[in-house]
């Protein structure tokens, strides 16, 4: 956040001649600024435009400062965004109230914009530092712990191209995770996850997520089963719907496995994003229909089966991926990244391509963690 040209400023103020000040001011200084003259625009603005700071004047028509403050902290995600009150002298008889809505700080509207502006700043480099020490705690204790939920290496499986792409919410550990099994020579087992939250709570449970898949996968090795994607997601199943505190906590998994002597992928999945697979030019969604892990005390789940051809391509995804959105609040989409993925050359490295594209579409403004795994067969 040290940079104020990646910052965002949100001003609700219903007079348009203090407003244009603020944001000439705001913009001058290198910031990005959206304005709506009151708590209903402001609301309406908040579904596309997502801000580092809020700041708001209170006596506002339609919806008052305090009312609009009130619907933001019934948001999860939206109460967390700093928010300023802007207020006249004859107003600061209701500044505690105000502190009872936790926000920041007060800031007198009669003070210069310079003085706003520099507050404002302020602010943000109070939350940055506050961030960063956050963060350091939570990878330090990640670290202790030794509970990694995304190698660091891709493996390596003769014949394929296998790699990832990580990225956690704000750089805090969060709920995604992926793993890789090498079964034997010829099969290897692809995992990705995703704990529906953010941040450290979410990256909690999905060490305990993964500690739940590699028990499934050691049980059915030891057990001497018949392997299959199917057959761990069974075995998950059976262990989360048994404890009362994973239970409640909704997860998607998808789970791959490669055969490389008889070029085959087997597939299921649990709430998860379709798998995407492209051959002969062509991209094809490929539903598993499996329900949330943990939600039924049967889960039923089900292989699905298809080959692997020379220059074949899969991707498998979290929706961190498909629900963020660019600039104009648009979202990418389980459409434009099949789009992308039909237009990637034979000779590009697919994962890279995704990345890049993925990135320039949202100016790196992501929205949650983001995950995808691609597998290409070479040869």
């Amino acid at each position: 956040m040290s940079d104020p040209a990646a910052q965002k400023i949100l001003l609700v103020e219903d007079e348009e001649n203090i407003a244009k000040l603020f944001i000439f001011s705001f913009k001058r200084s290198g910031y990005t600024c959206e304005w709506a003259e009151n708590g209903i625009g402001a609301l309406e603005k908040l579904k596309t435009f997502r801000p580092d700071i809020i700041v708001s004047d209170i006596m506002m028509p339609e919806m008052d400062g305090y009312e609009f403050r009130r619907n933001l902290l019934q948001n999860e995600e939206l109460k967390t965004i700093p928010f300023v009150f802007l207020t006249a002298k004859g107003e600061e008889n209701d500044i505690l109230e105000g502190y009872d809505l936790e926000i920041e700080d007060y800031i007198v509207k009669t003070s210069s914009p310079k003085i706003v502006t520099a507050k404002i700043g302020a602010i943000l480099k109070s939350k940055k530092k506050e961030m960063d020490k956050a963060v350091n705690e939570v990878q330090q204790a990640a670290s202790k712990m030794g509970a990694k939920v995304v190698p660091d290496e891709f493996p390596k499986f003769e014949g394929y191209e296998i790699g990832h792409w990580h990225v956690p919410f704000k750089n805090v550990p969060g709920g995604d995770f992926i793993d890789y099994f090498n079964l034997d020579e010829d099969n290897l087992i692809v995992i990705l996850g995703d704990i529906m939250g953010k941040r450290w709570g979410a990256w909690y449970f999905a060490v305990a997520y993964a500690g739940y898949v590699r028990s499934a996968i050691r049980f059915v090795l030891d057990s001497k089963e018949k392997f299959s994607p199917a057959l761990i997601l069974n075995k998950v199943n059976d262990a989360i719907y048994k404890d009362e505190r994973l239970s409640e906590v909704f997860i998607t998994l998808s789970v791959i496995m490669i055969n490389k002597k008889e070029h085959s992928v087997y597939y299921s999945g649990a709430g998860d994003l379709p798998l995407l697979h492209k051959s002969n030019g062509e991209v094809k969604s490929v539903r598993s229909n499996g329900v949330l892990l943990g939600f039924m005390e049967t889960g039923e789940y089900e292989d699905i089966k298809f080959p692997i051809n020379p220059g074949d391509v899969l991707f498998i995804t979290t929706d961190g991926i498909t629900e963020s959105r660019n600039s104009a609040g648009e979202f990418f989409g389980e459409t434009g990244l099949k789009n992308l993925l039909q237009n990637i050359e034979a000779d590009e490295n697919p994962l890279v391509t995704v990345k890049d594209k993925f990135t320039k579409f949202t100016a790196g403004n992501f929205e949650d963690d983001v995950s995808l795994i691609s597998i290409k067969r070479l040869i």
